[in-house]
């Protein structure tokens, strides 16, 4: 997906990249919407914070390489993308583009 450069009014910072160290996941909320930011190699990624299947925080379950799995029911995602790979997962995740500028994450709600 391209992304204009000049396009900053939709970008929200979400805290330095060195405060997610790799394999970890950080929760955000803006505007009401719950964020999980993952660090994957050094590289991050961006989804909704709620497990599809029921309200729970996936920022507080457990990151292996590019999939997260849900604290309450072991509902498991994938962070590139938001597909749902093992129920009782209900559908994809909302996700959300990233970028560090400046040593700050971003992601663009």
């Amino acid at each position: 997906m391209s992304i204009p450069a000049d396009d900053t009014a939709s970008w929200r910072p979400i805290t330095r990249s060195e405060l997610i160290p790799e394999g970890e996941i950080f929760a955000a909320t803006f505007e009401d919407r719950e964020i999980a930011v993952y660090n994957v190699n050094g590289i991050f990624y961006a989804t909704s914070n709620i497990c599809t299947h029921a309200f729970a925080l996936l920022s507080d379950g457990w990151l292996e390489d590019f999939v997260v799995e849900c604290p309450l029911h072991n509902a498991r995602f994938d962070v590139r993308d938001g597909a749902a790979l093992a129920s009782p997962a209900e559908g994809a995740l909302q996700c959300f583009p990233v970028r560090v500028n400046d040593g700050v994450v971003e992601v663009r709600l």
